[in-house]
Formats: C-alpha cells, sequence, structure tokens
C-alpha cells in the first residue's frame, strides 16, 4: 500500500465530502480504471457498499458506553454523589462501599448494550459476506461478496436472488426489457412490480456488453424516497435518455420470474434508499415519562432542604456546645474548623447520606416493567388474527402507558375500518344503470352464517363460470340460497392467497345478464371490426377496465422460490395455490362440480389455437384492490387481461379474439390529479386512444362531447345520468370510479410527445412538468360509464368504536372519498348516529367558511349556556370536506374550528390528502394539548401515523408502510378495542402506581435516617449498617414493585370491556398526577415518623447499642413498605405471594448469614449477632408489629370500587349487571344524559357504593337544535 501523507488525505477527505453532497453526480463504469490505484478511480468519492450499523468498537466499547450513560442525568448525579465520598471531610461511608449500586446499575446497562451491539455486528457480517456475480475486465462475471460492491460496477442478479445495490436496469433476460421485482422487504407488499430497461442505449435483440457502454450516468443526491428516482443517461453523442424509478432495482428487493438482469450501481452501502429508510426502533418519550423527571426534580428539592435542615441544625448544636468535646477530632495543626465551615461540610455529607431519596433503580425498573408489559401484549390471543396468522407487534418499547391516556383517535377509512376487499358490485354504461342483481346474491349468501347447508355457487378463476348466469341453470333469484352446487362461503370467500386482492370473494363476478346481451349485440353488429367507425362504447368500456391499470400478469404456476437469510425478516406468503390445504380442497371440489355445470357464452372457443385453460392460469398482481376488482370485473364479461410488458397489452375479447395494444405511454396516478390514464394505439381502428379512470369530481370537469353521432336524442344527458348513478352509488356505500376514453390525433400525439420526453429527462422540477403534460392530454374526455365497488366494513368495527367513544375519547375518520360514501359507512360503523345533529360543512370560499364557522359556534354555545341543558350530551357531530378544512385550518380560523370540534363527539373528513390528515393530528394535538392516536393500513397514512403521539399500522393488503413508521401494528381494527380499553389501561395503571410507589418507598426509608439527625447533633451517623442500607434498595424492596408494575389487574379483561367508560381515569391527569405525588409523600412522612418514634419511645433510657437499635427500625420498615404494596395490590395469583414472601425471607436469611459473619467488617461499631440477639427478644416482635400496624392504619378501612366488587361477582351475575347498566345507558333518554365519570379502579370508594339511577324526569330535557344542515335518518345498518 503506497504511503500518503496527512495533507493528502485530508484533501481527499474534503473532496469526497463536496463530492456527496452535489445535488447531481456524474458516474462512469469502473471497467476502464479496474486495477489502477484508488487516487485513480473517478467513482472513489462514494461509499463501498459494505454497512455498519454497530454502535460501538472493541476498543472504544468501555468510553463510548460510559459516555453514553452519563447522558442520563440520574447516573451522573450518583457518580458525581460516589465521587464526594472518597473526600475524608465529607465522607458519610466507606468510598468503596458508596460506589457498588452506581456500578451495578452502569454494568448490567453495559452488558446489555453490548450484547445488542453484538448481534448487530453478526448480521452486519452476513449481509457483508453474501455472495453476488461482478464484471471483471475479464469479460466475465466473478463471483464477489456484497461488501465489494461499489459505485460504477455492473452486477447481475438471477432470478428468486435480492439486490446488493441500487442498480440502474441496463438489461433483462425477458425478451420485452421486464424485470420483475418484489419489495416485501422494503414496503411489505407482496405483489410484483416491474422495472423496465433504460430505453435507447442499444438494440433490443443485442445482447448486453458491459466493456461497451461509454455513457455517463447522472443521477439526483440519495435520499431515502422510495417512490421517486430522477436520473439521465448522457450518451458520447450528448443525447440525453431519461430514467426514473421504473428503471431502478433497490437494494434488499428480490428478483422474481426473470431469468436474470444486469445493472449499474449507482448508490451503494449506506447511501442505498433502503438504508436510508432503516431507522431502527423509534424513541419516544411518554407522558408518563416526561412527569417522572418532573417528580425527580422536586425530590431533587426535597433533597436539598432536608440537607439545609441538617446542615442549620449541626451548626445550632455546635453553637450550643459549651466547650470542646473529646469526639471532636482537630486538624494536624490542631485546630477546629468554625461551625460555619463544619455545617457547610454537613450540607454535603448529609447529600451522600440522603442520597438514596432520588431512586436509582427506578428507571432501570420502568424498563423492565415496559418489556414485560410488551410481552404480555404481544402474546395475548385476542389479539392474534388467525385469517393472516399475524399478531401484535410492538416497535416502539416505550410508550406503553400511554394506551392508556388516549384522548382523540384518528383513522382512516379503506382497509382500517373496512376490509380493502374491493368487490365489484354495480355499473353504469353510457348513462344505463345495471345493477348486478346476480352477484348481489351471490354476495349475501357469503355473508350467511356457516353451516353443513349453507355454502355458495361455486365460483372459481375459470373463464366458463365467469359468463356464468343463473338464468342459464333454469335458477331463480329466490331458489338459490337453497339450490345449486355450492361451497361453503367463509372458506370460499377468506381462503388465503398467496396473491393480494385475489381471494374468490374479490375475483367471482357474476354478469349482469341485460348487460351481457347488450355486449353480445355489441360483437354481432360487427361494429367492432368496422375502422372507420368507433369501437361500440360498451365494447370499449370493458377494454377500458382491463387495458388502465398497472396490473402484472402471471401465470399462477410460476412458484416464488424463496431466498433465506438472517438479514430479512420475509413474509409468510410464498405457498404457491397447491400448497395450501385451503385452496387446494376447494379447487379439488372445483373440479369435481365442473361437470355438473352447464355454461353458456357469447361465442365459440378462440380459433387462433389458445385454450380456454391457458385464460384459467393467470394470475393478476395489483397495487391496489381497486385495481384487481375492474380486472376482474372485465374477465366476467369475457374481457381477459392476458398480457402486459412495457410496450404492449394483450386482451381477449368475448369471441376469443385477442388483440394486442401498443402502450405508448402510462400516466400514472397521483393525489393531486386523481386519476391515471393509459394512452395506446388500437390494434383495430389505428387511432391513438387515451383511457382514463378517476374519481367523479376530477373527470367530470374534463368531458367533451359524448359519441354525438352513435347516441339518440334521449342519451344526449348521459354525463348527468351517470353522474346521478355515481351519488346513489356513494349513498349506498360504494366506492366509485369514472371511465374515460379520447381519441388523440396523430399531429396532437407527436407535439404532446416531444413535451413529455423534456419533461422525463429533465432534473429540476421533473414531477411538476411530468404532471403538466399529463395534465395538457387530459382534456376532452368522452365518458363511457362509472363503476361501484364496495369496501366492506371489518369485523366489530361498529362495537370497537362505540366502546371509546364511551371510553371518553374523540373518534375522528380522515378519508380521501367523497361525503356520500363516507357518511354512508360513518352510519354503519356508528361513528354518526340515527339520533346525531350532523353539521355538513362544505364551503367554497373563505367568506362563507367563516360565515358558517360564527353561526355555529353561536348555536352550540347559546345551546350550553341555556340553563336546562346542564349535564346533558350534546350528540353532534361534524362531517367537512377537504376544501373546507383547508379553509378552517387557515391561521385566523384554526381556534374557531378547534372550539366547534371540541363540541363535537365525531368529526369525518372527506376528500383529504395525506398531508391534511396529518395537520389536522398535529393541531388538535398542539392546540388542545391531548394525547392523541393515530391508526390506518396504507403509505398515505404515515404522515398521520408519525404526527400522532402513537401510531397504529394496519397491516393490511396495501404493503407495510404503516406498519413499518408505526408504533405499534395490529391486523384488525377491533383489536384496538382491548388494546386501548384493557392493556392500555393496566399499563398505564400499573406503571403510574409503581413509580408513585417507588417515590413512597424512598422518601420512607430515607426519612428514618432524617429523624435520627435530630438525636445526634446532625453529624449525619446512621443506626443502620451500610450494607444493610444498599442490600435494602437493591434486594430486599427491589422485585416486589417490578412485580407490581408487570402482574397486577385493578380490574378484570371482562369489566374493562363491559364498562368502557373506566378508561376514562387514565386521561388528562390521570391516577399519576401532582396531588397524588404528594399524598404519597405526606404517607412516607407519616409512616417514617411512626417506624421511628415507636422504637425510640420502646428504648428510650435504655443501654442499648446504636444498631440494636436500628435493627427493629429496619424490620418494621420492611414490613411496612411490603405490605403497604399488598394493600395497593389488586389481584393476587401464585407470583404475587412467591415474590412478597420470598422477599421477606430473603431479609433474614441475608441479614442472618451477613450479622454472623460480619466480626470486623466495619470498625469499629461491627453489626455481630445483633439480629440473632433480637429475635430472641419478645420486644423486637412486639415493635415490629405495633410499628406496621400504625403505620398502614390509615390503609385499613375497607375501601373497594364498583368495578372491584363486579370482579367478585358470579360470571353470569355480572355479564347480566353489565348488560342491564348498558341497556339503560343505550336507551335514548340516557343517551342525552351525561353520566359522571366512573370512579378510579384505585380509588376508594365505599364497598355499599352503587350509583342511584336518577328518575326519568331528570333526563327530560330539550332536544337540541341549530340552524345547521342535520339529517334525521332512519335505515338499516350494513355491516
Amino acid at each position: 500500500m503506497t504511503w500518503r501523507s496527512p495533507l493528502a488525505l485530508v484533501r481527499d477527505a474534503l473532496q469526497g465530502q463536496r463530492a456527496r453532497e452535489r445535488e447531481l453526480r456524474s458516474l462512469v463504469s469502473n471497467l476502464l480504471y479496474e486495477g489502477l490505484e484508488k487516487a485513480k478511480q473517478p467513482n472513489r468519492f462514494f461509499l463501498s457498499n459494505a454497512i455498519k450499523t454497530t454502535k460501538y468498537s472493541l476498543l472504544l466499547f468501555l468510553p463510548m458506553n460510559l459516555y453514553e450513560q452519563f447522558h442520563r442525568f440520574a447516573n451522573l448525579y450518583f457518580v458525581g454523589i460516589a465521587i464526594l465520598n472518597f473526600i475524608p471531610v465529607v465522607n458519610a461511608f466507606q468510598p468503596e462501599v458508596a460506589l457498588i449500586p452506581i456500578c451495578v446499575i452502569l454494568l448490567l446497562t453495559a452488558l446489555k448494550d453490548g450484547w445488542e451491539d453484538f448481534r448487530r455486528y453478526q448480521s452486519d457480517r452476513k449481509v457483508n459476506n453474501t455472495p453476488c456475480f461482478i464484471y471483471s475486465r475479464y469479460k466475465q462475471y466473478v463471483e464477489r461478496r456484497w461488501k465489494d460492491v461499489r459505485v460504477g460496477d455492473f452486477v447481475r442478479v438471477v432470478s428468486n436472488e435480492i439486490v446488493p445495490a441500487d442498480l440502474l436496469l441496463l438489461y433483462s433476460s425477458n425478451p420485452n426489457g421486464v424485470c420483475h421485482i418484489e419489495t416485501a422487504n422494503l414496503d411489505g407488499e407482496t405483489n410484483l412490480k416491474q422495472r423496465t430497461v433504460v430505453s435507447g442505449l442499444w438494440a433490443a435483440n443485442l445482447g448486453f456488453e458491459p466493456e461497451s457502454f461509454n455513457s455517463v450516468v447522472v443521477c439526483e443526491r440519495p435520499n431515502n424516497n422510495l417512490n421517486h428516482f430522477k436520473c439521465f443517461v448522457e450518451k458520447p453523442d450528448k443525447d440525453k435518455v431519461g430514467a426514473s424509478i421504473e428503471s431502478l432495482l433497490l437494494r434488499g428487493c428480490t428478483v422474481r420470474n426473470t431469468n436474470h438482469a444486469v445493472g449499474f450501481v449507482v448508490y451503494a452501502g449506506h447511501e442505498t434508499k433502503s438504508m436510508l429508510n432503516s431507522n431502527g426502533s423509534r424513541y419516544k418519550r411518554s407522558k408518563l415519562e416526561r412527569k417522572l423527571n418532573a417528580d425527580v426534580f422536586f425530590c431533587l428539592l426535597l433533597l436539598f432542604t432536608m440537607c439545609l435542615i441538617g446542615a442549620f441544625g449541626h451548626y445550632l448544636w455546635l453553637e450550643s456546645l459549651p466547650g470542646v468535646p473529646s469526639f471532636l477530632v482537630p486538624d494536624s495543626n490542631g485546630h477546629l474548623d468554625v461551625p460555619s465551615l463544619e455545617s457547610f461540610y454537613m450540607f454535603i455529607t448529609m447529600i451522600i447520606l440522603l442520597q438514596i431519596l432520588i431512586p436509582i433503580s427506578l428507571y432501570v425498573s420502568v424498563e423492565l416493567v415496559k418489556v414485560g408489559q410488551i410481552f404480555f401484549i404481544t402474546n395475548d390471543i385476542d389479539l392474534y388474527d388467525e385469517e393472516t396468522d399475524s399478531r401484535i407487534q410492538c416497535r416502539a418499547l416505550n410508550i406503553t402507558e400511554d394506551l392508556g391516556q388516549i384522548e382523540y383517535i384518528f383513522s382512516d377509512k379503506t382497509g382500517t375500518l373496512t376490509e380493502n376487499k374491493m368487490v365489484f358490485r354495480r355499473c353504469s354504461v353510457m348513462g344505463t344503470e345495471y345493477p348486478h342483481k346476480e352477484n348481489a346474491i351471490r354476495l349475501d349468501v357469503m355473508d350467511e352464517p356457516e353451516s353443513e347447508e349453507e355454502v355458495i355457487f361455486n365460483q372459481h378463476q375459470q373463464l366458463p363460470r365467469t359468463r356464468w348466469s343463473l338464468e342459464s341453470e333454469g335458477i331463480s333469484p329466490a331458489d338459490t340460497q337453497q339450490h345449486g352446487r355450492r361451497r361453503k362461503s367463509k372458506v370460499a370467500a377468506n381462503a388465503h392467497s398467496d396473491v393480494a386482492f385475489s381471494s374468490p370473494l374479490e375475483t367471482e363476478v357474476i354478469p349482469d345478464q341485460k348487460l351481457l346481451q347488450q355486449i353480445s349485440r355489441a360483437e354481432s353488429s360487427g361494429g367492432r371490426r368496422d375502422g372507420n367507425r368507433n369501437f361500440d362504447p360498451h365494447l370499449d368500456f370493458f377494454l377500458a377496465l382491463a387495458i388502465c391499470n398497472t396490473v402484472v400478469v402471471s401465470m399462477e404456476n410460476a412458484h416464488r422460490q424463496r431466498v433465506t437469510g438472517a438479514f430479512f425478516q420475509r413474509n409468510k406468503w410464498n405457498r404457491t395455490r397447491s400448497e395450501d390445504p385451503v385452496i387446494d380442497s376447494a379447487k379439488t371440489e372445483n373440479e369435481a362440480d365442473t361437470n355438473e355445470l352447464q355454461t353458456c357464452s357469447l361465442h365459440p372457443p378462440s380459433q387462433n389455437g389458445s385454450t380456454i385453460a391457458e385464460a384459467e392460469e393467470l394470475c393478476y398482481e395489483a397495487e391496489s384492490p381497486d385495481e384487481a376488482a375492474l380486472v376482474y370485473a372485465a374477465r366476467a364479461y369475457g374481457f381477459i387481461l392476458l398480457a402486459r410488458t412495457p410496450d404492449s397489452v394483450t386482451v381477449r375479447l368475448p369471441s376469443g379474439e385477442d388483440l394486442v395494444f401498443e402502450v405508448l405511454d402510462t400516466l400514472t396516478f397521483d393525489s393531486n390529479r386523481k386519476r391515471m390514464s393509459v394512452l395506446v394505439r388500437h390494434p383495430v381502428t389505428k387511432d391513438y386512444v387515451l383511457y382514463t379512470k378517476g374519481a367523479d369530481y376530477s373527470i367530470m370537469e374534463l368531458l367533451g362531447t359524448p359519441y354525438a353521432e352513435n347516441v339518440s336524442g334521449i342519451e344526449k344527458n348521459i354525463a348527468a345520468d351517470t353522474q346521478y348513478h355515481l351519488d346513489c352509488y356513494a349513498k349506498d356505500g360504494l366506492r366509485t370510479l369514472c371511465i374515460t376514453k379520447k381519441v388523440v390525433s396523430e399531429s396532437t400525439y407527436q407535439s404532446w410527445l416531444g413535451e413529455r420526453k423534456r419533461a422525463q429527462a429533465a432534473m429540476e422540477c421533473r414531477e411538476e412538468l411530468i404532471m403538466r403534460t399529463a395534465v395538457q392530454l387530459e382534456t376532452n374526455l368522452t365518458l363511457l360509464g362509472a363503476t361501484g365497488i364496495e369496501d366492506r366494513l371489518q369485523e366489530n368495527v361498529p362495537d370497537s368504536i362505540v366502546a371509546l367513544r364511551e371510553a371518553g375519547i374523540h373518534v375522528w375518520v380522515l378519508t380521501g372519498d367523497k361525503p356520500e360514501t363516507a357518511v354512508n359507512i360513518g352510519y354503519a360503523c356508528r361513528l354518526l348516529e340515527e339520533e346525531d345533529l350532523v353539521i355538513n360543512m362544505s364551503c367554497k370560499n373563505k367568506v362563507t367558511c367563516t360565515s358558517n364557522l360564527d353561526c355555529t359556534l353561536e348555536e352550540v354555545r347559546r345551546y350550553g349556556d341555556d340553563l336546562r341543558n346542564i349535564g346533558t350530551t350534546q350528540n353532534i357531530s361534524l362531517v367537512i370536506d377537504g376544501n373546507t378544512l383547508d379553509i378552517a385550518m387557515s391561521p385566523d380560523l384554526q381556534q374557531r374550528f378547534i372550539e366547534l370540534t371540541k363540541h363535537c363527539r365525531s368529526v369525518l373528513c372527506c376528500r383529504v390528502t395525506p398531508l391534511q390528515k396529518s395537520a389536522v393530528v398535529k393541531l388538535v394535538r398542539d392546540k388542545l394539548k391531548v394525547m392523541t392516536l393515530a391508526v390506518g393500513d396504507g403509505a398515505n397514512d404515515v404522515n398521520m401515523i408519525q404526527a400522532a403521539d402513537i401510531g397504529i399500522g394496519i397491516s393490511g393488503q396495501e404493503g407495510m408502510q404503516a406498519v413499518m413508521a408505526s408504533d405499534f401494528a395490529i391486523s384488525r381494527f377491533k383489536h384496538l378495542k382491548k388494546l386501548i380499553l384493557v392493556h392500555g389501561h393496566w399499563c398505564y395503571t400499573r406503571l403510574a402506581n409503581m413509580i408513585i410507589y417507588f417515590f413512597y418507598k424512598n422518601v420512607a426509608y430515607v426519612n428514618l435516617l432524617f429523624w435520627y439527625q435530630f438525636f445526634c447533633g446532625f453529624t449525619a451517623t446512621t443506626m443502620f449498617d451500610y450494607w444493610q442500607m444498599i442490600f435494602f434498595n437493591l434486594f430486599f424492596t427491589s422485585t416486589p414493585p417490578i412485580m407490581f408494575g408487570i402482574f397486577d389487574k385493578d380490574v378484570s379483561v371482562e369489566v374493562l370491556q363491559g364498562v368502557p367508560e373506566l378508561y376514562r381515569t387514565g386521561q388528562r391527569k390521570g391516577e399519576y398526577n401532582f396531588l397524588t405525588f404528594w399524598i404519597s409523600i405526606l404517607d412516607a412522612f407519616y409512616q417514617s415518623l411512626v417506624c421511628f418514634f415507636i422504637p425510640y419511645l420502646a428504648y428510650q433510657d435504655s443501654d442499648v447499642d446504636l444498631f440494636t437499635f436500628g435493627m427493629p427500625l429496619n424490620t418494621a420498615a420492611l414490613f411496612a413498605i411490603l405490605l403497604h404494596l399488598a394493600i395497593e395490590i389488586k389481584s393476587w395469583t401464585l407470583v404475587h405471594w412467591a415474590i412478597m414472601l420470598g422477599s421477606v425471607a430473603l431479609y433474614f436469611v441475608v441479614t442472618l448469614a451477613y450479622t454472623a459473619g460480619c466480626v470486623t467488617c466495619n470498625p469499629p461499631s461491627n453489626p455481630y449477632w445483633i439480629l440473632q440477639s433480637q429475635m430472641a427478644d419478645p420486644i423486637f416482635y412486639l415493635i415490629v408489629t405495633l410499628c406496621t400496624v400504625v403505620a398502614l392504619l390509615p390503609r385499613y378501612s375497607p375501601p373497594l370500587c364498583i368495578c372491584r366488587q363486579l370482579d367478585r361477582m358470579d360470571p353470569s351475575t355480572r355479564d347480566q349487571w353489565i348488560k342491564e347498566w348498558r341497556g339503560f345507558r343505550g336507551g335514548a333518554p340516557a343517551k342525552r344524559y351525561e353520566l359522571p365519570d366512573p370512579p378510579s379502579p384505585t380509588l376508594e370508594t365505599p364497598v355499599d357504593f352503587f350509583p342511584d339511577f336518577l328518575p326519568d324526569s331528570d333526563f327530560m330535557g330539550d332536544d337540541l337544535s341549530l340552524n345547521v344542515i342535520a339529517e334525521s335518518r332512519q335505515r338499516a345498518v350494513h355491516t
């Protein structure tokens, strides 16, 4: 290795930093520079592919870990106290003894950190040594390790292999230049994605030769955005070819269904997008932890106050001495320090003596308790989802107690409240509505309860059955629930599939007979073959459904092999259809039933050599459930998507003829346009056709003249009729999409294509330019029709929302759906109730919005100020759209908007964007100073989840982005009920009471030393042995509070779920507040006074020595502290008994052994045989018993709250009581009355306390009325 001067190394480091910080990077191939020294390689400034996630090195572990631990104020405080104890003039203990507690804490923490870092080191080593293939100058691919990959290398990846770095795709073995990848390791999405080779670099029919690549790759600086990538390749002739994320293979992705591919390394190691997104565990400070830190500060003030009293008392004692006593030893010069200086020294000595007033083990105990709480949460069988084989994940380890203090919940709708299984229900084509009644009957059968006789029609993914109809079988709709070949509904509807959005519930569609006949007439009329005329609009409608999407087509029998490795946690979806026993058995039944089904077809089988079986084996992998539902709907009518490449889409018509459409461009969906388009060249008419689908409000304003030459006068109002159908769909809770078509002229296309290429090659404002070209083309659209897709509510969502509201939690739903759809779902999930007054706010401008806010607020306040309405609940709900929400959140209207929402028990925000979701959460959190929780399932919910105090991700069908950004992950919304109402309540009450107990325990024990100072001249003398003081906190009383924080249950699961109002005890101030903290401190002072002065009075005027006097105090304090905890424990188990009795036994065993062997361990005073002598004296037992009884006397009153009395009832009696109380609460009059908050499970309530229900006359208040838009709805609730 060539020696280089330090100056040259510094210069290279600065150059490298500047090169990495540039906005654009120019990269060249490494082949020409292979073998040269590093200083001559052009890509040397960029990071290598080796990764290092460890925090420490072997040599620097100790200093770095200590430095990190000393960032905790408590550790720094105790180390400082231990150092002070080495100063002879102020020391209170033996210096070595004072170091033991803090050393034990630091050692345990260091061992934990070291073990975690060692595991990271092992993982890094395995990843860095993974083999890969890199092209060398010897014109062959050689095997290297991932850590050897550098920017500018050519890397070859094969099928089922993980991509080692971010590669710009230059070659694929697929003849269409496509490489399929799976991104489950990055975002959890299991559907395949297509990546295309950078076009225009060489002929597609020639093999790729890396040594001939002499272009320059210019790309943007690395960032963590997984969905965007800016790059262009500059050829030697200065021609630029744009590239985007569609040509980038990300590190961590897996190559699928592609033999091999070659890529150029643009980012390596820690600069890859996957590594930039690896943030590890999220760290948040809980509300309880912030309160704990404040109380530690109060304890510090209390400590200094006690030390000041001690110093002042010592000064007065020295001043009161008539002479110089013999026990005061002068210095080497024979002089004594003046009293003022002695009192200063005594102040420091008292700090050392009373240091345990600050609980040294509290922070460690809190961490242990949280680990135990997380263990029980993750192993709760009720939070396990059998269908997805998943349980709850706790990704943030230190905010479990915040689950018990939630006041506002913000929820997404699609995939969170609903299944995200999109079912095609209805459609409107050219102004005519087709209700699909037969399909509705099939879905109703699926919803019926399971029994041996109740099964559904055998509708697996086979083409003959997609054309089957009830009429063709001679079966009337009334007989469908009793006749026909059927399968069990739940098995068919929920059968697990390896491919997202492909359950039978989603894929099977029974065509509408009227629409089927219309398509048949359109096909037989020959209009589809006349090049001088447009395709029939009915055919165009289904062609648009099949073409306008990004669905990837593969074969069902294409098995995805898994590459196992310790460096990635893989999802368990790699089973093929034949490997799933449920699917396999269903398939067998299908095959048995096929022969008995008489199917009908529009046309004879295909004559081009293709068989029906080939279409049956197709597998559709969609990025969204809407796309999958529409493709399967088109397939049901015979429009089968057969293949998709970057340049073409192949669709089979009902006649069996295959049409290959040349794909000219795809205008992808974005949240601004709310639509997507595909520009194709029609193989029959040779026209340039733009198929577009999107939200109705984004499509209707772009319409042109619809088929003017083909429609009659009655059908001129197609747009109006379709809009009416869309409104009806939305009121029924269906998701709506509009389908359009546009024929683009040759000249228009060529002009637009030039602008499109320039936009794709731009490095500045590329997204804006690309979107502008898309908007430019999407004008004067021709309306074909609309679709209505149902997204069903998840199980038990209404019950969960009602329980959360009864718990005092405000529930907001933020959705991108149109208001009609959102309101319908709101009633179905009981976010809105029939008796609610619904305020609809939809304003076009700020003036109207301001007026509406002011008027509504005035009416609400007037209602609240009315004396007749005091004590009543205002059942008000707010529905607001995205545009109005933007206006209401402007700085001058924020306060009025927040004031209005405080009076609403539910808020439904429609047409909101992801950014608006996060802005709403931040506004409520910051303005109201409340604890917020956000729950969502998709990438559009990530901002909202991260903005809330607690983020909950639902592992649904749209990938794992929400889960990866969350603090907790669940699989069903119904799990939120138990997670919050039960585990949240337990975690908070346990931890709050444990922290209060910790402060009480330390203050009570320290005060024993403090009271003695009044009788020893404030000389910091102790009546306990030093080792016993250390053992008391480290061993004798440390485990019981941890056990208490992990296992205690103040109220049972059944009562917490049956009476959600109990959850309110943790909201706002909760059980751990300023009052409860200082009450516990005063209780500690009282108990310490009792435990000190009873032994003092008993031994007064006796000749007992110091340790003999201290032993009963120590023992009485132990029993008082442990029995205090025993009174606090609400549910006793074997673990409680073992730990409590074990602590007492440990005290006596250790103390007896220590006093028996400690002959000269603490000269001149030694506690030799002290306890043995005491235990032989009856006075010892009398003192200990009397002290314990008197100290705990205030806690001997028989308090019992109503919820604990319910726990002691017989389960059937308890359930009946809760049911009757719930029935009373659920009555119409009771809903108008605001019952008082229930008593805290830990607060004391008399045994005979039961709420005296108020007479009916107390509930006869005036009904609420506001001058706003309200709805009184009487409808059946659809779940």
